[in-house]
């Protein structure tokens, strides 16, 4: 079950029972040949959501000195349709994003250099960016890139406590503030995990609004996160191709 909700974000089909339906049930029994039916296989995914999580914590990647961490809003439903929504209520939220108003979750990445997930974490839409970010590092060192949502003098104090240079992207009315000319020029370059979410939304089918129980989509989030783990080719910046690594840790 986990390697077909894997394979499904791979395979450019949009919605899972479709692809279940006419590609799985048509191509893969040889290779499942114990393959369960459509309704069977929704029912048991509550059972599931567990190993799969862990799964994917095993794919995580390493930090080598360089992490980017940002968030993106996960839709449950249209904002014209919130009056009358009735799933996911007890679960979602309410929040601001750049684009705008959104109902639903946020999904908290953590990137390497390489484009390798170092760690995750989903929220309701209403809760700030930061709050989950102590969680998220582990006992990880080295320089963390956030955008402006993630300035936090209290939150600074605390990773610098763990080896850790939190570095985010100034407000227009800030007063400038002395940083090392590599920081900056990793600060441009904070859209490798935009880029990554784009991938997720619009190419791996991350985000869609057919949800009917949290377990289907907690499972679609986390299978997401797996098949892009296995990606070949995943954006990077290249600093150990460039040589710019130990400049980059030992300024």
């Amino acid at each position: 079950m986990i390697t077909l909700l894997g394979y499904y974000h791979q395979s450019g089909y949009r919605t899972f029972q479709w692809f279940y339906q006419n590609h799985v049930r048509k191509y893969g029994l040889s290779a499942f040949p114990n393959l369960l039916s459509y309704n069977r296989f929704i029912e048991l995914i509550p059972q599931i959501v567990g190993p799969l999580t862990a799964f994917m914590k095993s794919r995580c990647g390493t930090s080598q000195g360089i992490a980017f961490i940002d968030s993106t809003p996960l839709g449950v439903c249209e904002n014209i349709r919130l009056p009358r929504h009735l799933t996911l209520v007890d679960e979602a939220g309410r929040g601001k994003s750049s684009t705008g108003w959104f109902y639903g979750f946020k999904l908290h990445l953590i990137v390497n250099d390489q484009g390798e997930i170092l760690s995750f974490c989903l929220t309701p839409g209403h809760v700030d960016d930061r709050k989950p970010v102590p969680k998220m590092v582990k006992s990880w060192v080295g320089k963390w890139l956030g955008d402006r949502g993630y300035i936090s003098k209290k939150l600074a104090q605390l990773l610098a406590s763990q080896d850790i240079k939190w570095i985010t992207a100034l407000k227009k009315n800030r007063k400038a503030q002395a940083i090392d000319v590599f920081d900056k020029l990793m600060l441009r370059n904070r859209s490798l995990i935009e880029t990554i979410n784009d991938q997720l939304k619009n190419i791996d089918d991350l985000e869609h609004l057919r949800h009917r129980s949290l377990h289907t989509y907690l499972s679609n989030i986390v299978a997401c996160l797996v098949a892009y783990s296995y990606k070949e080719k995943k954006p990077a910046l290249n600093l150990r191709e460039a040589d710019l690594l130990p400049f980059c840790l030992n300024p």
